[in-house]
């Protein structure tokens, strides 16, 4: 067994996060998915680990204690970037406002898009009589505006600078949902240089959505 037990489901955004940090900082895992689709995490035996009902779920195996959880992806990776310092997320902390220019583009994505565009939104504003993919491209346009904004000012080679952060690893699934839903994401450039620089790093080619064990079949990458 690995130090690690990722549970996942391989279009989750917040799922990705994970693997894209995880992969960075060369840590092993072990991943569990669960079936969104199927509400795998709707399961009594999922909500005994995970109270959000949600993935991801990241199981430390050598905490204090025992297995330690985190049912939060931003948590999760706070916790990987303070035990695993190498490959740091966030800037040293002798610069604070560098680390806060990238935990704004982290909350930009994590609060204002992802949450507001996830499959238990769209359930609803389908159930409201609304189109939730017209939902989720005015949202997630939107919040991809915002960070063009900041990147303008932040972006070098990654989102803030020239070195990959935590606002890279949730920047890449945010634009990978756009595209599915049919965002128009060359309306961004400064998002789309940064995307086009990590789309082929290693780490993010190995959690892409695509690439994942329980991806299905028709999907896989070739």
């Amino acid at each position: 067994m690995s130090d690690y037990t990722l549970y996942s489901y391989f279009r989750s955004s917040c799922s990705a996060r994970l693997r894209i940090a995880l992969n960075l900082k060369s840590i092993p895992y072990d991943l569990v998915p669960v079936n969104l689709v199927k509400d795998e995490h709707l399961s009594e035996s999922h909500k005994a680990l995970n109270p959000s009902k949600t993935v991801p779920l990241l199981i430390c195996h050598k905490a204090r204690g025992g297995d330690f959880k985190i049912g939060q992806s931003v948590a999760a990776l706070e916790f990987l970037d303070e035990v695993h310092p190498q490959t740091p997320l966030l800037p040293p902390a002798t610069d604070p406002e560098t680390r806060a220019v990238v935990r704004t583009l982290v909350n930009v994505i994590c609060a204002d898009i992802q949450p507001v565009t996830n499959m238990r939104v769209m359930r609803r504003v389908r159930a409201l009589g609304g189109s939730a993919e017209d939902w989720n491209r005015e949202l997630m346009t939107d919040g991809l505006a915002v960070c063009e904004a900041v990147m303008k000012d932040s972006a070098g080679r990654y989102s803030v600078g020239d070195e990959i952060t935590m606002a890279d690893a949730c920047l890449m699934p945010a634009v990978w949902n756009a595209q599915r839903f049919g965002v128009d994401v060359k309306a961004f450039p400064t998002v789309m240089r940064v995307f086009e620089n990590l789309e082929q790093h290693p780490a993010v080619v190995k959690a892409h959505y695509f690439s994942q064990p329980d991806t299905p079949k028709e999907l896989q990458s070739q």
